[in-house]
């Protein structure tokens, strides 16, 4: 037998009001995504078009540095060297030296801010052996992603020789969740102005938006003449963060519009929805080694939700009145379901905190003898 607990949670919580989810006006770029950054889909405009990204390549770049430093095959002092290869590249570069070394912290502060190509072939070579074995990694990667329309040639986003690296707005997105998954790129994307190597070369951001864009966090510009001018920008207000695509803006400026455009419309329309988890009661366990097992959210991540839908939330708890033991750690025991005007928006398994054993013959029999004295529970 099971119950089922109904609650208009969100009411008087998110104070929106009701309207029409409006439609987003017509953008410079031929194709742009908005994507919150938990990776919901909130608004695309061809974005499976493939198509060049130019220098937002780097967030693949940035995202396999990343991971390495949270895996602990490199830290941020992990000196750097640049190969006469890394060296040669062209466009944005900060002129690395042959044989020259810069901690992967100069080196990411270099790509994130100055978008430097050569700094990104270098940290490349320094991951995988070779920049050939970084690129393989970095589709890989984007295949495990979910990425269907893209195929990575280098580190930093330069045409090769008859080849060019080919993506999606969609796929852009998805990488781009994942890398704010790091929120220490942050640190880095962030940056208006610094310097390296002692304070002897500057950096200035090329995302100018960072001054324009109120809460702005990053992430990263493109642009070759074949590309047109694409970005994927991320800004967080209020708890929520959103990452807008952009691919293949006729100007600079017209980049920076779209960008602002979907990052409004996002802002505009959709807010956070955490599921709650105060109805949680411990469930009573039968003939188990504890007497209750706590029930809790596998994935308690918030979601995010248009606005007219916030105010006539329901959520639906169903939990059996008990469970017999053995319960294993993470056993799904129950679903939490969050309806709005009677379509569903999400469903969470409910499991259990920890295990609980099934008690054996000998205890049961002392208990139950207990019983029989009088000098067990009741």
């Amino acid at each position: 037998m099971k119950k089922t607990i109904c609650a208009a949670v969100l009411a008087g919580l998110l104070l929106v009001q009701a309207a029409a989810l409006p439609e987003m006006g017509a953008l410079n770029a031929k194709s742009a995504a908005l994507y919150a950054a938990n990776g919901q889909e909130l608004f695309s405009f061809n974005a499976d078009e493939q198509l060049q990204p130019a220098s937002v390549t780097k967030i693949m770049t940035m995202l396999l540095a990343m991971e390495a430093l949270e895996r602990g095959e490199v830290t941020l002092d992990t000196m750097i060297t640049g190969s006469e290869y890394a060296c040669s590249m062209g466009g944005t570069q900060i002129w690395l030296e042959p044989g020259e070394q810069l901690s992967l912290d100069e080196m990411l502060k270099a790509i994130a801010v100055g978008s430097a190509n050569d700094c990104a072939v270098a940290v490349a070579e320094h991951l995988a052996g070779t920049e050939a074995a970084f690129v393989e990694r970095m589709n890989a990667r984007a295949a495990e992603l979910g990425c269907t329309g893209t195929r990575f040639i280098n580190a930093n986003g330069l045409d090769g020789m008859g080849e060019k690296t080919m993506t999606t707005a969609h796929d852009l997105a998805l990488i781009s969740c994942e890398l704010l998954r790091h929120p220490k790129i942050l640190e880095y994307t962030g940056i208006w102005m610094d310097s390296i190597r002692g304070g002897k070369f500057s950096l200035a951001n090329t995302n100018k938006m960072l001054k324009s864009y109120p809460g702005l966090t990053g992430l990263k510009t493109g642009y070759i003449s074949e590309a047109g001018y694409c970005i994927s920008a991320t800004a967080e207000r209020d708890g929520l963060s959103l990452v807008a695509v952009v691919m293949a803006a006729p100007t600079k400026e017209t980049r920076m519009a779209d960008a602002s455009a979907l990052l409004n419309y996002g802002f505009a329309n959709f807010t956070v929805y955490q599921p709650p988890e105060d109805s949680l009661t411990p469930i009573p366990v039968t003939l188990g080694t504890a007497k209750t097992v706590q029930p809790v959210l596998q994935d308690a991540q918030s979601i995010v939700i248009e606005k007219e839908k916030a105010g006539d939330l329901e959520t639906t708890l169903s939990l059996p009145d008990t469970i017999q033991a053995p319960v294993e750690a993470g056993q799904q025991i129950g679903e939490l379901t969050v309806t709005s005007g009677g379509e569903t928006l999400l469903t969470l398994p409910v499991v259990a905190a920890d295990a609980v054993g099934a008690l054996d013959i000998p205890t049961l029999l002392l208990e139950f003898l207990g019983r029989l004295s009088g000098d067990g529970d009741v």
